[in-house]
């Protein structure tokens, strides 16, 4: 996975540990994960998937939870336009810095500044995968 450059540049500027702050770019921010299991993955994997990306809602950060929410699911829409894409999950932060935290490799390559969690999930998902679609929204105050 390649860093966006604007990314890559910001994180430049002001450093790893002001990016990952609590306090970095306050405001609510909307982590959405698309999952597509690889065909062979049955329904008690998928479910154990999202009983622990769920239970990352419970992740540690200087000893508080730091996710604000954690909203995951099967896809159940009609309109035919899933792109095949099996969960979604909606990851909300109370800043971009939480997020960034939360996010870890490949923007955060220094394990001191991301959630341990989280990087243990990534590892247990990625075999289980086919695809996966990553799309953030600052949600405007």
């Amino acid at each position: 996975m390649t860093v966006p450059a604007p990314v890559q540049q910001l994180l430049a500027e002001v450093g790893v540990a002001a990016f990952t702050a609590r306090d970095f770019r306050p405001g609510l921010v909307r982590h959405v994960v698309l999952f597509r299991y690889r065909p062979e993955v049955d329904a008690d994997q998928r479910e154990e998937v999202l009983r622990r990306f769920r239970a990352l809602a419970d992740s540690p950060r200087d000893g508080a939870p730091y996710i604000v929410s954690i909203e995951a699911g099967p896809q159940t829409s009609g309109e035919g336009v899933d792109g095949g894409f099996d969960h979604g999950i909606v990851v909300t932060f109370a800043s971009e810095g939480d997020r960034n935290h939360y996010v870890g490799t490949p923007v955060v390559e220094d394990p001191a500044f991301s959630d341990p969690e989280h990087a243990r999930f990534k590892e247990f998902v990625g075999p289980l995968l086919a695809d996966v679609l990553v799309f953030d929204v600052a949600v405007p105050a």
